[in-house]
């Protein structure tokens, strides 16, 4: 793995909130500290509002500590909130029938493909 430097872009876990900052987790060596300072440019309430415990986010390096691992972030001056690959999964009271209904029709499209070959 390659060294980690100052202003390169981590995606973090958090692991935990305090009134003073996030505590987060970057892959299994590393913890990190994002201090209350390093959340907004403005005056910063609640930082529940910000994040939740269990959320993973991209994160600035501040400062590297190699001997103990640890990390200064700061998400001010970055946008952290990370985009899901697949949006919102919408329940739907049909479930998996839709998927039921076209997986036959599927396994004939693809039979049909194979035999042309």
């Amino acid at each position: 793995m390659a060294q980690l430097q100052v202003g390169d872009i981590l995606e973090v876990v958090v692991t935990g909130i305090a009134g003073y900052g996030i505590f987060v987790r970057y892959n299994e060596e590393y913890t990190g500290l994002i201090h209350i300072s390093e959340i907004s440019n403005y005056f910063v309430k609640n930082i529940a509002d910000y994040v939740s415990v269990g959320e993973s986010i991209l994160c600035e390096v501040v400062e590297v500590e190699e001997g103990s691992k640890h990390l200064k972030l700061s998400i001010k001056n970055i946008n952290y909130k990370l985009v899901p690959k697949y949006g919102k999964i919408k329940d739907t009271k049909d479930g998996f029938k839709a998927l039921q209904m076209k997986l036959p029709v599927w396994i004939r499209e693809k039979l049909a493909e194979l035999n042309e070959e």
